[in-house]
């Protein structure tokens, strides 16, 4: 069985969407039966109308977590720092100064401990 890809949606419908879950969820006894109806006329399922309308609200600051504009950013980061060791690749840090400590095998200690001879009383 192969995976089927999911459907895209232009930002202009989710947008829609989520907006009209926002203002019609009123209309609805509960918020998951308004994300489902809608989802419905739509053509999604539910779960995915509920992750847009999570994440608008996170966008409008309605609720904690990463935006939009903050994982676009991270994202941007991540590609440039990748993209700069690709193009450097003399430049390999090695394993960083503890990592090294902690590869590195110690001497071996002299035993604190007394002789078996001596006895313990």
């Amino acid at each position: 069985m192969t995976k089927q890809t999911s459907a895209r949606y232009s930002p202009e419908v989710r947008a829609r969407a989520v907006r009209m879950v926002l203002e019609h969820q009123s209309d609805y006894p509960s918020h998951w039966a308004a994300i489902c109806s809608i989802a419905s006329k739509i053509g999604c399922a539910g779960e995915t109308l509920r992750k847009w309308v999570r994440q608008a609200e996170r966008d409008r600051g309605l609720r904690d977590g990463t935006t939009t504009e903050e994982r676009d950013r991270l994202k941007a980061l991540e590609r440039e720092v990748r993209e700069l060791r690709q193009s450097l690749p003399g430049l390999d840090p090695g394993p960083t100064r503890s990592c090294a400590r902690r590869l590195r095998i110690l001497p071996r200690r002299s035993s604190t401990a007394r002789s078996s001879d001596e006895g313990i009383h």
